[in-house]
């Protein structure tokens, strides 16, 4: 018989959509996420000696995925969108299975008297209410590969863009945004098939919504509008 994936818990964070998060965890590291385990497993015991790593494994489904049926080639934006690879050699969400894994920092783990422990982790590239569906520790011993070869990942991990947000329109977001925008703007929320100077993106963060444009590699946000 089967065994079907049980939710464990799930993540709130400053994304309520999928446009405009990181394509991969760890790339801003300022982004805050927090775990709210599932009654059944809001248990002290079932994370006893978890603060002592610095690190953990997040594995979580593509809640937001669009796509029912799965694809053997995807196109991975950093390569322009264009040309197709194997979807086993990528990290898209179009999967057989949308089990999704990532690494985050563990900043700490705080106890809510309705809530039970609090994960709080940081550099998460997920979806707010994204399901968990299991929590490992990163064990840098085997985990880390000094010596790993990232294949077509090595010609664009320097890709960012640069990004102009007037300051009028800066302080309209709350203090401890502000910094973290920056970079979630510099990693090009925008569809790699698309290009055009005059086009106005919207990407909602942190309960609003952020409007900019792109030419010349220079993003320049034109509107910051607080969302109800």
């Amino acid at each position: 018989m089967e065994n079907r994936l049980k939710k464990i818990a799930s993540i709130k964070t400053d994304f309520p959509t999928k446009f405009g998060i990181p394509r991969q965890s760890g790339l801003v590291d300022k982004l805050e996420g927090r775990i709210i385990f599932e009654p059944e497993f809001r248990k002290e015991e079932a994370v006893r000696g978890l603060d002592q790593f610095s690190h953990i494994w997040l594995l979580w489904g593509f809640s937001g995925s669009e796509k029912e049926n799965w694809s053997a080639t995807v196109r991975p934006p950093r390569l322009g969108g264009n040309k197709r690879i194997g979807v086993f050699a990528t990290r898209s969400p179009f999967r057989p299975n949308k089990i999704g894994l990532s690494c985050v920092r563990l900043e700490r783990m705080e106890k809510d008297k309705n809530l039970g422990i609090v994960l709080v982790v940081m550099g998460a590239d997920l979806m707010d209410g994204t399901p968990i569906y299991d929590i490992k520790p990163y064990i840098p011993v085997a985990d880390c590969h000094k010596e790993a070869w990232g294949g077509y990942t090595e010609k664009t991990k320097e890709y960012q863009l640069q990004v102009k947000f007037p300051e009028e329109l800066l302080i309209k977001l709350p203090p401890n945004k502000r910094e973290v925008i920056f970079e979630v703007l510099a990693q090009d929320p925008r569809p790699a098939y698309i290009n055009d100077a005059e086009r106005v993106y919207g990407m909602v963060f942190a309960g609003y919504n952020i409007k900019f444009k792109v030419e010349e590699g220079v993003l320049q946000v034109c509107k910051v509008e607080q969302q109800f």
